[in-house]
């Protein structure tokens, strides 16, 4: 989900990172919460906190755990773990944004397995009854789900389909383009009267080659060595190279 969330952080979203309060900033939940990790290194890219923040991450006392947590001055718009619930959340947002004649839009990001919860399909029939239009879901399809090989949506089934069906304005996308992403999130901005559900395909794993597709990375845990082997792998990519605070060196 890298790209997607730098690409709408940094180009799409209507935010103020040293003014997260702001009270006409869009709105970002990560509905697949224990993904929090990627989330949280984009919010500090984007200056909500700082690199020494960062490295607290599960640490006592820390407001970084491994699931977002509420907490509007980091940026973090929503508290989720139980997977369904984002997508009802942001939809109550987004219809109290369009009650009060607000010009703010949510984004919602789920997984393809989180859409096996009928919390889910419940929220998006309502949305589309509602005609939110200022209501965007990410869905980032890699095909897996915690016990393996996403088979709900597979063969006949097609999830992006299934969307459809329930009303939503789709748009289907290599969730790695950056321009593509880019063209995606361009396009539901004009869309005013259906809420849009972008279905990304993606890799679980890109960029580091002995975790690309490989399920066992969903709960897997990084030790100094393989550490040391993600880096080696991603050395010959072209990545900017940070200093010590975490920014890009020079």
């Amino acid at each position: 989900m890298v790209e997607i969330l730098n690409t709408l952080f940094s180009e799409i979203l209507v935010h103020r990172p040293h003014e997260p309060e702001w009270n006409d900033r869009d709105v970002f939940i990560l509905s697949k919460g224990h993904a929090v990790l990627g989330y949280f290194a984009v919010l500090h890219r984007q200056g909500y906190f700082s690199a020494e923040k960062l490295a607290t991450f599960q640490t006592n006392g820390s407001d970084l755990i491994a699931h977002p947590v509420k907490k509007e001055v980091l940026g973090i718009e929503s508290s989720n773990g139980s997977l369904g619930q984002g997508l009802a959340y942001g939809m109550g947002m987004a219809l109290g944004m369009r009650k009060r004649g607000q010009d703010r839009r949510v984004y919602v990001m789920l997984g393809d397995g989180e859409c096996n919860e009928g919390s889910v399909w419940e929220s998006a029939a309502t949305a589309a009854e509602l005609g939110l239009g200022n209501l965007t879901a990410i869905i980032d399809e890699n095909g897996f789900r915690n016990d393996g090989p996403n088979t709900t949506y597979a063969g006949r089934v097609v999830l992006a389909n299934v969307w459809r069906a329930f009303g939503w304005n789709v748009i289907e996308i290599d969730g790695h383009d950056h321009q593509v992403i880019l063209n995606a999130f361009q396009n539901a901005r004009h869309t005013t009267d259906t809420p849009t559900a972008i279905v990304a395909r993606t890799v679980k794993g890109r960029g580091v080659d002995f975790m690309e597709n490989n399920n066992d990375w969903h709960h897997n845990r990084i030790t100094a060595n393989v550490f040391e082997r993600c880096l080696k792998v991603l050395d010959g990519c072209d990545l900017p190279k940070l200093d010590a605070s975490g920014e890009p060196s020079v």
